[in-house]
């Protein structure tokens, strides 16, 4: 048993509050300030704070960094305003802040509590990095069970949105995860599991915030396996049976996914990382960070902005980057860097995300209407990636109620006022095709969903909603998402 590991030791917060804005801040301010050094205040007249896409600034009136439980539960209980958590900040829509709140940014909270290589688990503060703690697990050939494709978000965070990534028959991060701790709107903190606490425990994760603050959270750990990647081409209409019979219960099967290159929605490229006794073709463990990446950004500013670059792309770029079958770690693949996708936003234009959930029967059916959708309005759609999941209903917001297939959008946009409400319109209407199949969409994204899509799409949001009046009446816990779905009088 290995405790209280720290993967990297950040530099102390300075602290922000000068003698003008104490006497600014009043009692209250001067209160928090007694409790320096733990805390890390913004001035009184606000901090802006913004996502990767720079689509959503929110001014909040502080911001705190907190590095214990303990200063979160000493923040909770001297602020008497609104709570808004934000972690890597990769979500898009607003769902990590709110107007005049104290911003938890849990960027800091980044220790490991325990670890046990011998029994594959390991419980950690939320705000590590995926890449951090896979520098801590990987000495011991651990790797990640599940997590994103991209190693930049921080568990919190991938916990608050019940992130998925490519593992075969893993499901949501949800399925990893034996206990967490969370710090209530009253600052008491509460330890839940399958078997303690359970309301609280399937509530919490996918909650984006709405209960209170994930602190800690209890990991199940895998193998760390050598990999060779596989790629098969097929027209979308085969993919269906090719999961089924190549890849659904296939124990070698360790990653997977299917991409769609738009607008060549009727053919799709199987992309499947097999465990392998084959010797090793690339040697580092894991993805070095803080790499350049000048190459794959160029590559992606051709396909999105040249005239004929899905045409490159389909032609040139995938049969080259596919043309060998590389043999790699687990943990290599799993730790790549979300910085080889180029900026995401820019002053005028952002790369974004949408994804949408089906049942596994209506794929086809989906990406029909999919692709009529996005031709009819231009979407300038780069790239649609296809997961799978089993059912997972345990969360009040699952997007998993039966067996799935998800579809990835990654999609460029200008960022007016207009633009926008383009991009709104055609979403709505994505949303609405995904409801007709019989499914869902997913939360982390732009909240162009109306009030009645959100509830057709989370039936179940109601058992949420009922925990968060029981546990923060006051509705402190806020961000733009719940401004929209759970305000006004608490009903959708």
């Amino acid at each position: 048993m290995i405790d209280n590991t720290r993967p990297h030791a950040p530099p102390m917060p300075s602290l922000s509050f000068t003698r003008r804005n104490l006497l600014q801040a009043g009692m209250a301010g001067m209160a928090l300030g007694v409790l320096s050094p733990w805390s890390a205040w913004a001035a009184s007249s606000g901090v802006l704070v913004n996502d990767v896409t720079l689509l959503n600034p929110i001014w909040v009136s502080r911001v705190l960094a907190p590095r214990t439980t303990n200063e979160i539960r000493q923040a909770l209980t001297l602020w008497s305003g609104p709570i808004s958590i934000g972690g890597a900040r990769y979500s898009m829509g607003g769902q990590i802040a709110a107007e005049d709140s104290l911003h938890l940014d849990m960027r800091q909270f980044n220790q490991v509590i325990r670890y046990s290589p011998e029994h594959r688990v390991i419980r950690v503060q939320t705000g590590i990095r995926w890449r951090d703690l896979q520098s801590v697990i990987d000495p011991h050939d651990l790797s990640v069970k599940i997590m994103q494709s991209y190693a930049n978000f921080t568990v919190g965070g991938a916990l608050s949105v019940n992130a998925h990534g490519r593992y075969v028959g893993a499901g949501p991060v949800s399925n990893s995860v034996r206990a967490l701790q969370l710090v209530l709107a009253d600052g008491s903190v509460v330890e839940a599991s399958r078997t303690a606490n359970t309301d609280l425990f399937h509530a919490a994760i996918g909650s984006y915030g709405a209960l209170g603050v994930i602190t800690e959270v209890e990991l199940d750990l895998a193998p760390n396996v050598s990999m060779e990647r596989q790629v098969h081409r097929m027209p979308v209409a085969d993919y269906t049976r090719f999961f089924n019979e190549q890849i659904r219960d296939n124990e070698q099967a360790i990653l997977h996914n299917a991409d769609l290159a738009p607008p060549y929605f009727d053919q799709a490229t199987a992309v499947t990382w097999r465990t392998t006794d084959k010797e090793l073709t690339v040697a580092q463990r894991l993805v070095a960070p803080g790499q350049s990446y000048t190459f794959d950004r160029t590559l992606m500013w051709g396909v999105t902005r040249l005239p004929g670059g899905p045409l490159i792309r389909k032609d040139v770029i995938d049969p080259l980057r596919y043309l060998s079958q590389p043999v790699v770690r687990r943990n290599y693949e799993a730790s790549r860097d979300v910085a080889s996708l180029g900026p995401l936003a820019t002053q005028d234009s952002t790369y974004a995300l949408q994804e949408y959930f089906v049942p596994v029967a209506q794929l086809n059916g989906f990406v029909e209407h999919m692709a009529s959708i996005l031709r009819a309005h231009n979407v300038n759609a780069v790239n649609i990636s296809i997961r799978h999941a089993p059912a997972a209903p345990d969360s009040c917001l699952s997007w998993a109620r039966e067996e799935v297939f998800s579809f990835v959008l990654y999609y460029w946009q200008h960022v007016s006022a207009a633009d926008r409400e383009k991009v709104g319109t055609w979403t709505r209407e994505l949303i609405d095709a995904a409801l007709s199949f019989g499914g869902t969409y997913y939360l982390p994204y732009q909240l162009h969903a109306t009030r009645a899509q959100f509830a057709r799409a989370y039936p179940h949001a109601q058992r949420l909603f009922a925990l968060k009046a029981q546990f923060d009446p006051d509705n402190r816990f806020r961000n733009k998402l719940w401004d929209k779905y759970y305000g006004a009088g608490h009903m959708v």
